[in-house]
């Protein structure tokens, strides 16, 4: 039996077993073995001479975002309106089957922005090419799930199952739990709260399942199953995702109010131009990125050239600025003037922790190069060893 079969038997068993408090050690260890053969499932074959077949797509610019959605909803021609690149579009569905890359020139930023082949109901078990689309996915900073506006709901759904079971958590935070593997000592079982989706001995049968019999585990929030198998795999990939509904030209006015007041939700049309500034704007915050101006010494600022950080790309604090620009200029960094919003007056005198926010101004000052013979009334410039009685003494400063 393969793998895809063993999937099969199992999410059946566990559609057979009715859920209540007798049944949830035995659904907890059927959800673990799930996790295990998919995670199976999207390993490349044993014996493999190389890598499997992918996109070769070269990351450019300050941010990647990627285009995910059922064939022939419109994410070529979303691509080409907003970054001007031509890709193939057409009426009939797998129009494309490759991956075209674009860049978005946005507030003095570069983005680049994927269109991806579209991906299809069991693209998880490697039907299409959904194997190579959730691994672009995974190297993007957010998603961007291009939907029909005219179609049912169930397409959403679907999409975040299929990503979900490749690993891939959309608008969902890490969960709070400590997880340690552990040579000898047995599992220990804490909590800071009251867990009411789990307890210890369903924990400990999970970890078994995992033949894990030496571990530390804490809770710092109320866990589910879930969370802790997520916690255990530790390949998955939180990221954020903006749900793009297209066509709306096509539906009533009532539908189109509904889907826009859902959360993380954009509607647009592609066919008549339609708010495709707002979705721009929604991508920029969902992406966080943090531009910081240069000021040299003496001179105005710079506003022509920024430089991006953000939050998942290294962090947003000056040492971080710093070593964007260069890795050996953080030990020459004395202390650095900031003008902006993060500042508190204009400008402050901040260290290498300070956290810099978007379109701050960043003067460096660097330390004096102190002289090679030292300093002081004393001084040996000579290469003899530095003995007291070689060095000579001054003359007095006061007679």
């Amino acid at each position: 039996m393969g793998i895809i079969e063993r999937i099969k038997e199992i999410e059946a068993e566990m559609a057979r077993t009715q859920k209540n408090k007798a049944t949830e050690y035995h659904l907890g260890q059927l959800k673990a073995k799930i996790a295990k053969l998919r995670t199976q499932l999207l390993e490349p074959p044993k014996g493999s001479a190389g890598a499997g077949e992918g996109f070769e797509v070269t990351k450019f610019g300050h941010g990647r975002v990627a285009l995910i959605g059922f064939p022939s909803v419109g994410k070529s021609t979303l691509l080409t309106m907003l970054t001007g690149t031509k890709s193939e579009a057409a009426s009939y569905e797998f129009t494309m089957l490759t991956c075209i890359p674009g860049i978005i020139h946005y507030n003095g930023t570069k983005i680049q922005l994927l269109d991806l082949p579209g991906i299809i109901e069991g693209a998880s078990e490697g039907k299409g090419r959904g194997r190579q689309v959730s691994a672009v996915s995974k190297s993007s900073d957010i998603v961007l799930m291009v939907l029909d506006a005219s179609k049912s709901e169930g397409h959403r759904q679907i999409l975040t199952k299929e990503l979900e079971a490749v690993g891939l958590r959309l608008n969902k935070k890490p969960p709070q739990i400590y997880f340690k593997r552990k040579k000898m000592g047995g599992i220990s079982f804490n909590t800071t709260m009251q867990l009411t989706h789990i307890d210890e001995k369903l924990c400990y049968q999970i970890l078994h399942e995992y033949k894990i019999h030496n571990a530390e585990l804490l809770f710092r929030e109320d866990s589910t199953v879930d969370d802790l198998i997520d916690v255990i795999e530790g390949n998955r990939k939180y990221m954020k995702c903006i749900y793009v509904y297209n066509k709306i030209d096509v539906v009533g006015i009532d539908d189109v109010d509904h889907l826009a007041r859902q959360p993380n939700s954009v509607v647009i049309s592609c066919n008549l131009e339609l708010n495709l500034d707002r979705l721009l704007a929604k991508m920029w915050d969902a992406m966080g990125l943090v531009r910081v101006y240069t000021k040299p010494q003496g001179q105005q600022p710079d506003f022509s050239d920024p430089v991006v950080l953000s939050a998942d790309r290294g962090g947003c604090t000056v040492e971080d600025f710093c070593n964007h620009i260069h890795w050996s200029l953080v030990k020459d960094v004395k202390y650095v003037l900031v003008w902006g919003v993060s500042s508190r007056h204009y400008p402050q005198t901040c260290g290498l922790s300070h956290v810099l926010q978007d379109e701050d101004v960043v003067q460096i000052v660097k330390k004096k190069e102190t002289d090679e013979g030292g300093r002081g009334r004393f001084k040996s410039h000579s290469n003899a060893p530095a003995r007291i009685s070689d060095r000579q003494k001054k003359a007095p400063l006061k007679q």
